[in-house]
């Protein structure tokens, strides 16, 4: 196989990256798949799924600079979260409520990522609000004279809160290092795109507030990837803020508490199944040459070992102490 049929060399990415990018997809995916086993056979209480958006995260957060960008993300963002440094088990931990959950110590819903040593903002339950979080961070940095950029996202539902506008609004005129990451998923729990947005595109929101919009093809993370660097570049050195939209589809119900019949047809969502970003980046690294099937199936049993030992090590762990729950709400 010529290289010139390899696009990820194209924008700057090797051989090794581009197969790190497919093991974070997909261990993304399996512990996703996962936890829902776990959910449906009544041992975890909640999951919230990134399955169907696994390349436009991936893709998204291996264009930051771990250790020095920041990270505000929304409650789907597994795959962000996996490349900015935590852990299989740190999921498993959160989703079982665990003490060791690194998280919230057990003490929140699962998919409120935080990590103060990896620059993961804590989310929080009401929608959006991460984005205003994230143009302060972006604000600390410029008047601190520090060159971080800061990532954060939402899905289009959320695009539609005042929060986004505000935080919109403050990073164009202020020319912030933020990257507003839309992860158009085509529905708002039940509430489908066309009753959404009276724009084309999430991205056409950007030019009211003076800085530009894109949107790419959220299924393919190398396009995510150059699109998503060169935005975090112009943000590092000066040229503000980037509205990036990245339309996917969510493979799976809103929640495990949705029941996505109700609004969706299963043929529609079998249709979607065939852009699977899992299936699609795997035949491309096969198609060039980066993997064959030994290694394909490497990767497999890596990922699927890593998510075992991590189930078992979070069942087994201690839950937090009763005496745990009045820590960081009374003063000490």
């Amino acid at each position: 196989m010529t290289t010139s049929t390899k696009r990820h060399e194209a924008v700057g990415l090797t051989d090794e990256q581009v197969l790190d990018m497919y093991y974070y997809m997909l261990l993304a995916r399996k512990i996703d798949e996962r936890q829902w086993l776990l959910n449906r056979a009544g041992k975890v209480p909640f999951v919230i799924s990134c399955q169907g958006q696994e390349a436009a995260q991936v893709g998204a957060a291996f264009a930051f600079e771990k250790g020095k960008d920041y990270a505000c993300p929304y409650y789907r963002d597994l795959g962000v979260v996996l490349v900015f440094g935590q852990t299989a088990r740190d999921c498993m931990l959160s989703a079982f409520a665990k003490a060791g959950d690194p998280n919230s110590g057990g003490r929140q819903m699962p998919g409120h990522f935080g990590g103060k040593k990896l620059n993961i903002l804590t989310g929080s339950s009401p929608v959006t609000t991460q984005v205003p979080h994230a143009v302060g961070i972006a604000l600390a940095g410029k008047l601190q004279k520090k060159d971080h950029v800061v990532y954060t996202s939402f899905g289009e539902g959320s695009s539609n809160q005042g929060d986004f506008h505000e935080g919109a609004n403050f990073a164009g005129v202020h020319k912030l290092p933020v990257i507003f990451f839309c992860e158009n998923n085509k529905y708002a729990i039940s509430v489908p795109l066309k009753k959404q947005l009276a724009c084309e595109s999430v991205a056409d929101r950007a030019i009211g507030y003076g800085f530009k919009g894109v949107s790419i093809d959220g299924n393919d993370p190398i396009e995510t990837y150059r699109v998503v660097k060169e935005a975090v570049e112009r943000g590092r050195n000066g040229g503000g803020p980037t509205l990036i939209e990245a339309v996917t589809y969510r493979l799976v119900p809103h929640s495990s508490d949705d029941d996505d019949r109700t609004y969706r047809t299963r043929e529609e969502v079998e249709e979607a199944k065939k852009n699977d970003p899992l299936t699609t980046f795997a035949n491309y690294l096969l198609e060039v040459g980066v993997m064959d099937e030994a290694k394909h199936q490497e990767l497999q049993s890596r990922v699927q070992a890593e998510v075992d030992e991590a189930t078992d090590y979070a069942e087994n762990a201690p839950y937090p102490v009763p005496e745990s729950a009045l820590r960081y709400v009374y003063e000490e």
